[in-house]
């Protein structure tokens, strides 16, 4: 793995920052500083944007619009996206679903739903988590009775509840496992599921976080009747697809790009003076707290480069995704305490209304603004995707063959 520069790369790194400059809505970037919460269409504007360039899908097979960009270029575009603090683009179509259907779908799936993911016409999210089933996932109950119709065709009835499944309040799609053989043993008897969210039956009812946003949500599913031409992959193999679709979900979600930003952040809020008239970046333990962090961080972007360099080679994530999710989670978990104490006094949740136009109201700088929402919520960054301890059980047997 080389880790220079070619003079073509950084002639594609100054093409990257070019179009971002010039291409990155304004207005988007007023609602990221203002702290202001997204709406869908926030989220899809640059989504589009990137689709009409081509740049939507860096990590797709060229055949099915991918980039055909290296490792390197891969990596140069998350380093500039997170330098540019560019709105996040929804993972659930272009890096979960997506990657599901062009490896196991069929040709016809591929065909109806890949071109719409791209584009951003569908927005997906995810059915796993139910009550009592979240890092125990195999055990799931939504059930999934298949019979056929009086139109002759094969269909499944979908009888369940899915919980902390988020953005689902905007979702065209969702993909769903569900239990369609509940003789089998608890992996062999579920199926991979894509369920037209306007389905009758379907109830979206929203799940509010301890920051006050809307991003998370249960969705309920009674007698939601599903053509079997929508299960991807065979009929009791679903567990085979959600295995790969995880392994894809924990790489990405280390974010080694934008926590590489946040400590920047972080260490541009330290540097200014405090009440007490000395930079909090001069206090010898918090700049160690720093260090330490840049250290861990350090060596958490070179496993990702790895695990990038192998992707390109045409490896799969092995369990080098369960390493960068728990070493991820826990530096993105850091980095708000960091923030936290950086804001002081200041980051108290009650310093920050909830209310709007006379009733809002902010005490302090702006750099405390967000650090109490932000710090509740990604509390959960060590539980989704599979919690941290399953993913240490997981490198225990993958890698010390324990």
């Amino acid at each position: 793995m080389d880790l220079n520069f070619s003079a073509e790369d950084i002639a594609f790194r100054d093409e990257v920052r070019a179009f971002i400059r010039d291409h990155y809505p304004a207005e988007l970037r007023e609602k990221i500083d203002e702290g202001e919460e997204m709406a869908k269409e926030d989220f899809l504007a640059w989504h589009k944007i990137l689709h009409k360039k081509g740049w939507i899908a860096p990590a797709w097979p060229v055949e099915y619009g991918g980039t055909g960009w290296t490792a390197t270029q891969r990596y140069i575009w998350s380093e500039e996206t997170a330098r540019a603090d560019t709105v996040r683009l929804m993972p659930f179509g272009l890096s979960m679903v997506g990657p599901v259907i062009y490896t196991f779908g069929t040709p016809e799936q591929k065909a109806k739903f890949l071109p719409r993911i791209l584009s951003g016409e569908d927005w997906w999210c995810q059915g796993y988590s139910e009550p009592g089933s979240g890092s125990d996932l195999a055990s799931l109950r939504t059930r999934a009775e298949r019979f056929t119709g009086d139109d002759g065709k094969e269909y499944y009835r979908v009888n369940g509840q899915k919980t902390w499944t988020t953005m689902a309040q905007h979702a065209d799609w969702g993909f769903f496992l569900v239990r369609t053989d509940p003789a089998a043993k608890m992996q062999e008897g579920i199926s991979f599921l894509l369920i037209d969210m306007k389905t009758p039956g379907i109830t979206v009812r929203p799940i509010i976080t301890l920051g006050g946003e809307h991003e998370v949500n249960e969705v309920w599913l009674e007698d939601v009747i599903v053509p079997v031409e929508n299960r991807v992959f065979h009929e009791n193999k679903g567990w085979t697809c959600a295995k790969f679709l995880l392994a894809h979900e924990r790489t990405g979600i280390a974010g080694v790009a934008a926590s590489k930003r946040n400590v920047e952040r972080i260490k541009d809020v330290a540097r200014a003076t405090q009440d007490g008239g000395e930079a909090l970046l001069a206090n010898p333990f918090f700049k160690r707290k720093i260090a330490e962090l840049e250290v861990d961080l350090a060596a958490l972007e070179y496993t990702e480069l790895r695990t990038l360099a192998g992707e390109s080679s045409g490896k799969g994530p092995g369990p080098e995704s369960s390493l960068l999710k728990i070493k991820g989670t826990e530096i993105q978990q850091r980095l708000t305490e960091l923030a936290l104490e950086a804001a002081g006094t200041y980051g108290a949740p009650y310093f920050r209304s909830m209310g709007e136009g006379d009733n809002s109201f902010a005490v302090g700088p702006d750099s405390a603004r967000r650090v109490a929402p932000v710090y509740f919520n990604m509390r959960k960054t060590s539980i989704y995707g599979g919690s941290n301890e399953i993913q240490r059980n997981i490198i225990a047997k993958m890698v010390l063959g324990l």
